[in-house]
């Protein structure tokens, strides 16, 4: 959803390697090839640059072989995290994929991955799946080499409306857009924004050359030919503004001054976030944008012009919150509003980004909940993050921060390349401007020095666990140590030894904020691929079929030396052992997902495995949040006086979280909109399980 479909392939696990053709095959499970054995690009080769707006990350090649097969290779290399991989694909006359072969490992673990097409007859396998149907659709590996996108590009950009079917199922088209002149090493160049329609649940932004071939990529990570890097941000401005373009017709059908008109939920279940306690038989009227009253069921007047909603069976919470949800593309905030989400807070949105997106929803161009943004800033650096202000210098970080805070943006977001020194006074001056000042801990750092140094909060819980680390982990923690550490060794820490307690206790005192995001451990640390991951198994079936493969079923993060997939989810297990010692402690949680916001929910239920009852857990995604931004006196919770932020849910979240998945009712602003309408809006084909 916030991440394109080639960001998927490039980040999908697909532990497998090479095999004979079989009628029927079985799921792969023999070691990767190692980088040495995988195809060298000829001096000939075209070639292709991986870049972000913090440099360079990795290349790509693609030539002709002498059997007249397409070679692909991808060497990568993304703060410690190594992709090496090849593939090699087939196609018939009319440019149709029949043979693909991938070796090679990913940031995610062995890439391998098969599929042939023999006597009308296609199959394939990885290491999740297998499969097999009848040839004639072009077959979206689950990983693969981004360039192979480019012929399938080419035939959609032929194919026009009639489009091309998709194996293993769907059909994909393509649209254009705008044309830009851009610069390179080649001279001047006019390209077309294109989107690809129907792969992914948001159109697919791609860029054309002027004969209609495939050009380039623009994502998170953005694939461009050698001598043409220099053009990303000029190619993903002008993307951004097609996508605003397409997107601002949708929120001009929901923010309405008809949307706007009072509302009466009445005989709900209300969840009162103050006291944290759910309350049954209750009232609630919203109007101009306001909560107006509360009272029994039944005791509340509908007002002139209002509409009643019936809650019986239903529960009413206020808006929900992500506290950990970089802001993608403007479909992504779509599909969060849709499930809920009428607040969140966004640790790390590229300046520009961030200042663009809250002017339009201020305007009412972009239908979001309201952001609260944090701007990454991070050393110049091959390990610097992307998207952050890179600075080189004590004062060029507190220049970046100056920046921020006349931005009018919320906070500040240190990363793991920065320099340990600089922290401290880069703190001071984040928090005589009013800025909130979080991140990950730098290298070399713990955790503990970091909160000493003006650390306001600490995101995701392995930099938490990181205080009980050896020192070459600590001393690595830029790289995927901050990982694989965790991953290895936490199993073995006392929590309640003389070091974690201690620690912990300290976090008390302070009134430390931890953003644990556990839900991306479930799936990394415990996870063997094949079955959905539990986060995103109530949302199969309702989006793209394509998107599920790659990611909703992948598997967790590779095992390194020796340790087995049982280690780590002993390591695991004391991590949601250490977020129940946290909240014990009275250390403030919030929920946050660093994902597509669809994995809020259970967020929240793995923090009831960890001790929380189902209102505290609701707690740290609805009143705990808006305190921290300092908005509780406005929002956050469901009282007279404050804006009309609520969500009407079916069922009874005090005995099954899972409730808060069925959405039904978002009212933002007091804008009352209806749940089905904004997930089909958002390309959602139903409602989640």
């Amino acid at each position: 959803m916030r991440a394109l479909f080639l960001s998927a392939m490039l980040l999908a696990s697909a532990p497998s390697a090479l095999m004979a053709h079989e009628a029927e095959p079985e799921v792969i499970t023999t070691e990767a090839v190692a980088k040495e054995d995988l195809l060298v690009p000829p001096a000939d080769a075209t070639h292709y640059s991986l870049i972000s707006e913090a440099g360079k990350h990795g290349d790509q090649w693609v030539w002709q072989l002498p059997d007249g097969r397409t070679a692909y290779r991808w060497s990568q290399e993304l703060r410690g995290w190594i992709t090496e991989m090849d593939q090699v694909d087939t196609y018939d006359a009319d440019g149709m994929l029949t043979d693909l072969v991938i070796r090679g490992t990913t940031t995610a673990g062995n890439a391998a991955e098969e599929f042939h097409v023999s006597n009308g007859h296609a199959s394939w396998r990885t290491a999740g799946e297998s499969g097999s149907g009848e040839a004639g659709g072009y077959y979206l590996p689950v990983t693969g080499v981004g360039l192979s996108m480019m012929p399938l590009i080419n035939k959609l950009a032929a194919a026009g409306d009639e489009g091309v079917a998709l194996l293993p199922s769907g059909r994909a088209y393509l649209t254009t857009a705008d044309q830009v002149t851009i610069d390179g090493a080649d001279g001047p160049r006019t390209v077309t924004l294109a989107f690809i329609r129907g792969m992914s649940q948001a159109p697919m932004p791609v860029w054309l050359n002027d004969d209609g071939s495939a050009f380039g990529i623009v994502s998170w990570l953005s694939l461009l030919p050698e001598g043409y890097e220099g053009a990303l941000k000029q190619l993903r401005d002008a993307q951004e503004q097609a996508t605003a373009a397409d997107i601002s017709g949708i929120a001009a059908r929901f923010l309405t001054d008809e949307a706007r008109a009072p509302v009466l939920f009445d005989n709900v279940q209300l969840f009162d976030a103050e006291a944290g306690r759910f309350l049954g038989d209750r009232a609630v009227v919203a109007q101009d944008g306001k909560i107006t009253a509360i009272g029994a069921a039944g005791s509340l007047a509908l007002p002139v012009g209002g509409r009643r909603i019936d809650g019986a069976g239903k529960t009413l919470v206020p808006g929900i919150w992500d506290s950990h949800m970089h802001i993608g593309d403007d479909w992504s905030v779509l599909a969060n509003m849709a499930n809920g989400i009428t607040s969140f807070r966004s640790p790390g949105t590229t300046f520009d980004r961030a200042v663009d997106a809250t002017s339009r929803r201020a305007s009412g161009d972009l239908l979001m909940g309201e952001p609260f943004i944090s701007v990454i800033i991070d050393k110049k650096d091959p390990l610097a993050a992307q998207g952050a202000l890179v600075v080189s210098s004590l004062e060029e970080t507190l220049d970046a921060i100056r920046r921020v805070k006349e931005a009018g943006l919320w906070g500040v977001k240190f990363y793991t390349s920065m320099n340990p020194a600089w922290i401290a006074p880069a703190a001071a001056e984040a928090h005589r401007l009013g800025l909130h000042v979080h991140g990950h801990v730098p290298a070399t750092m713990k955790p503990s020095e970091a909160v000493a140094a003006g650390y306001d909060e600490l995101t995701h819980i392995n930099f938490v666990a990181m205080e009980a680390m050896p020192k070459d982990v600590i001393d690595r923690s830029n790289t995927r140590m901050r990982m694989e550490g965790p991953a290895k060794y936490f199993k073995d820490v006392d929590l309640d030894g003389p070091l974690m307690k201690g620690f912990i206790a300290d976090l008390a005192e302070r009134q430390t904020v931890v953003d644990p995001t556990i839900v991306i451990f479930e799936s990394f640390f415990t996870h063997e691929g094949g079955a959905p991951i539990p986060a995103y198994a109530p949302y199969m079936g309702i989006v793209s079929p394509i998107f599920e493969r790659s990611s909703f079923s992948s598997a967790g993060y590779p095992l390194v030396d020796g340790y087995t997939r049982d280690d780590y989810r002993a390591s695991y297990r004391k991590l949601v052992e250490l977020i129940g010692k946290l909240h014990e402690a009275g250390v403030p949680v919030v929920a946050g997902t660093d994902g597509w916001g669809i994995e809020l929910i259970r967020e929240l239920e793995i923090y009831q495995q960890a001790g929380m009852t189902a209102e505290e857990a609701l707690q740290s995604a609805t009143i705990l949040p808006a305190r921290i931004v300092g908005v509780d006196d406005r929002t956050g919770s469901i009282a007279v006086g404050k804006e009309a932020d609520l969500v009407l849910v079916d069922g009874d979240p005090s005995s099954e979280l899972g409730a808060l998945r069925r959405v039904l009712t978002v009212v933002s602003d007091g804008y009352v909109m209806d749940a089905d309408d904004l997930r089909e809006a958002a390309g959602f084909t139903g409602r989640p399980k």
